[in-house]
């Protein structure tokens, strides 16, 4: 668990922002660039959870009882302390994660944090009178829902904590984090400097393993549950609160689909679509991860796509130069490599990439395209979360939108055409909780996130987000 810190402390420097959250006698975390000791951790036990729990249970009331005033006081000093220790932060994220400091990777992720952070200060508070006539008069207010549990993934650890975190304070709830196994660290100093401005117990994180996510989703003390990650494990999340009636929002797996009308100029939007597919090496929720081209364009899009991969640095991520790391962990390198063999074995053509050096250091998978590839492979089928994209060429649009629509997930989606018209007209068609055009991916704190079918339900961002971490009481008189 974390302590808080005192908010007269020093800018922190690396050293001692890693000194303040790890334990000699813990469990190595390793850098999956190189296989070195980033730090370790202690992971508590559900004992442990239970604590903070009950800690801030008995923080809530005061909590709540301050000023919204308040409340948005101490997130703009929450920004102020995670940008005077943005550059610590953003090294140990590349470290213990792997992606690069530059590009849309470390840096940008840990000023993402900041921002976030003022712009749920900044969002208009939901509720108001919803009726007022000579009979009735009905008001809708959102009180907080009490204690809210947030369970984030290894990919964006930091970003994706504050995602959690930051509405659920503003709205006067006290919230408890369980980082991933795989990234504690990031997510433990994220907290440590989240704590140097706030009052003891209102935010603390817990590092552990599947027993503390187990009791945590279970857990009678906690009001909310807000989980990011796989489809499995948001199934296993639903049987497990089901006692306790709790509350979820829940962001699960994707397996975005692209689809490329054959007006487009495929060189102008080839760095557009690259990005779209292999931002944070691939290891992203709403990447796009399979491609639908028309047959026009396809073999001019496959080209430009090469074009752009191969002018891409992949490399350790505390080297400046490059923007694109390893996978974080060996067990997804596995089904990347596993996903890429079964299309090459199906006679897929693989256009860049596919061929690891067995012997290279770290969890190293090179940016990899693939072509003339079925709809129906794993490479397809499958979320690959990783730097493997796969392009499907089409000649009915009908059958494009079918295949994009063919699988049980729906987080995102995107329509890439020099005609607006044209390209919402067919987002309207997909299966997907967002669909971007001529883009894939973006996100903005002011605009509701969420999936539909088995890639989760609720919304997160914006004013629905500061919704889903409150329960709403109607007073009627």
């Amino acid at each position: 668990m974390t302590t808080p810190v005192s908010s007269t402390s020093e800018t922190p420097t690396y050293d001692s922002l890693l000194a303040g959250i790890t334990d000699p006698g813990g469990r190595e975390v390793l850098d999956p660039a190189t296989g070195e000791v980033v730090g370790r951790v202690a992971d508590r036990s559900a004992d442990d959870l239970d604590r903070a729990v009950a800690a801030a249970r008995a923080a809530q009331p005061a909590w709540a009882a301050r000023s919204d005033a308040d409340r948005v006081g101490l997130l703009l000093r929450a920004a102020d302390a995670v940008e005077a220790a943005a550059e610590p932060l953003a090294e140990l994220l590349s470290r213990e994660q792997g992606k690069p400091l530059n590009g849309p990777n470390a840096r940008f992720e840990v000023g993402a944090c900041a921002a976030w952070l003022r712009a749920t200060a900044a969002t208009e508070l939901p509720g108001g009178t919803v009726v007022d006539d000579e009979d009735t008069h009905a008001e809708l207010h959102y009180r907080p829902v009490g204690v809210v549990g947030a369970i984030g993934p290894w990919n964006w650890p930091m970003m994706i904590t504050v995602w959690q975190v930051a509405p659920a304070l503003r709205m006067g709830n006290t919230v408890v984090v369980k980082p991933s196994e795989y990234t504690p660290l990031s997510v433990l100093a994220l907290v440590h400097v989240l704590t140097s401005v706030l009052p003891a117990d209102v935010l603390t994180a817990v590092a552990g393993g599947r027993e503390v996510g187990a009791r945590l989703s279970s857990h009678p003390g906690v009001d909310k549950l807000v989980f990011t990650g796989s489809t499995a494990t948001g199934q296993a999340i639903i049987r497990s609160s089901a006692d306790t009636v709790k509350r979820l929002t829940l962001e699960l797996g994707g397996n975005d689909a692209g689809i490329v009308l054959p007006d487009v100029d495929p060189r102008a939007i080839a760095q557009d679509l690259f990005w779209g597919a292999f931002i944070n090496t691939g290891q992203t929720c709403a990447a796009l991860k399979r491609l639908y081209v028309h047959t026009d364009v396809y073999d001019e899009v496959c080209a430009a796509l090469v074009e752009v991969a191969q002018a891409m640095p992949m490399g350790r991520g505390l080297d400046e130069q490059n923007v694109l790391g390893p996978l974080q962990n060996r067990a997804q390198y596995e089904i990347v490599a596993r996903l890429v063999d079964a299309a090459r074995d199906a006679g897929a053509k693989i256009l860049v990439g596919g061929d690891p050096d067995p012997d290279a250091a770290g969890h190293f998978y090179p940016t990899t395209i693939v072509a003339d590839v079925e709809d129906a492979n794993p490479l397809v089928a499958e979320e690959q979360f990783g730097p493997a994209l796969p392009v499907v060429r089409y000649d009915d649009l009908d059958q494009a939108v079918a295949m994009a629509n063919g699988l049980d997930v729906g987080l995102g989606a995107s329509v890439w055409s020099s005609d607006r018209d044209a390209a919402r007209a067919v987002a309207a068609r997909l299966e997907a909780g967002t669909v971007w055009i001529n883009s894939h991916g973006g996100v903005h704190p002011m605009i509701p996130f969420g999936g539909v079918k088995k890639s989760g339900y609720g919304l997160e961002f914006g004013v629905e987000g500061l919704k889903a971490v409150a329960v709403p009481q109607v007073i009627n008189g």
